[in-house]
């Protein structure tokens, strides 16, 4: 195990709807949790379908807006979603953890904490997004913050905590459901119109939620830090996809990415010791200078003026165009 995991006991496991599966977490001892905010995730080793393991981040959720319960908690509530079609992580949290399993979690740690400010904190949840946000929307509303939120998904019935959200927030929340618009899905340009000026948006769903959020409030003018956001899963492949070679220059290794693998992936397969964190592109801890050639960003940290330097690539999600010379 890592020196600073924790070994936590599933003390309880429920399917919040066919897709989503919560897990109660606790000390075997009962004892005290490390304290987190609204917004944080912790690490769970999972077990991949190939038989080898990886982390996979969970986003901690409390809706009761408690401050002890955050401060010093004596359980973790994590809620996760079962991807047909990814690696294995959540297939096996769902299908093969039980009640009274042991699992290796990382403490919490909190990149999307909820920063008050002038205006109201304006969060925006599509599908398992939702469990960053409704521990933002508990959180703020005991702190007597004006919050308002928009909750999307395909249908009610695979809304998680849809429920105690409606409760604590009456007409301060908007549901989107698809199925009851015809299909249609959330429309993103209404949602920015409704805010002030000072308002804050916070927003945590799939790539493509997010792409729509950050384009339209660009489009509108917005700088940059008036959006907060946190991608729930790795961006999937885009079509078109290929391989690239990467020379290291440091070691003379030469690594050939193939078109459905991450370099971060070939980097860890070839025995390097990457830095890196949330293998979505969003928090910068695996940037690696780039000596030669042209990388095909796909990151959400740096500016369009240094993604056009070509001087740096976030390996969890950026590729290459061709031939990269990267100094490792």
């Amino acid at each position: 195990m890592n020196d600073d995991a924790l070994t936590l006991r599933v003390l309880r496991a429920t399917l919040l709807n066919p897709l989503i599966r919560e897990f109660e977490l606790a000390r075997p001892d009962g004892g005290v949790l490390p304290g987190f905010e609204a917004g944080a995730h912790v690490r769970v080793r999972v077990r991949l379908a190939d038989g080898s393991s990886d982390w996979r981040h969970y986003s901690l959720v409390e809706l009761s807006g408690d401050a002890a319960a955050r401060q010093a908690p004596t359980r973790y509530v994590i809620a996760v979603r079962r991807e047909a079609e990814g690696r294995g992580g959540s297939r096996h949290l769902h299908e093969q953890v039980a009640e009274g399993d042991l699992l290796e979690v990382q403490p919490p740690k909190n990149d999307f904490a909820l920063r008050p400010g002038a205006g109201r904190a304006v969060l925006v949840a599509g599908g398992i997004g939702v469990t960053p946000i409704a521990s933002m929307a508990a959180q703020a509303h005991a702190q007597g913050l004006a919050v308002a939120m928009t909750y999307a998904g395909r249908s009610r019935a695979l809304m998680a905590y849809l429920a105690p959200l409606e409760a604590l927030l009456g007409s301060a929340l908007t549901v989107h459901a698809d199925d009851e618009r015809g299909g249609a899905p959330l429309d993103v340009d209404a949602v920015l119109g409704e805010c002030a000026a000072n308002d804050v948006v916070n927003v945590c769903g799939p790539q493509v939620l997010l792409d729509q959020v950050l384009a339209r409030a660009q489009a509108r003018g917005w700088p940059r830090e008036r959006v907060r956001f946190e991608l729930f899963s790795a961006p999937p492949a885009e079509a078109g996809d290929a391989a690239f070679e990467v020379v290291l220059k440091q070691s003379g290794a030469t690594l050939n990415v193939p078109a459905d693998k991450t370099l971060l992936d070939c980097l860890i397969e070839h025995g390097c010791d990457p830095l890196y964190d949330c293998k979505r592109g969003e928090c910068g801890v695996c940037a690696v200078p780039v000596l030669e050639g042209e990388v095909d960003h796909r990151d959400y940290v740096l500016s369009a003026d240094e993604k056009k330097s070509n001087k740096v690539i976030q390996v969890c999600v950026s590729r290459g165009r061709g031939r990269l010379v990267l100094d490792l």
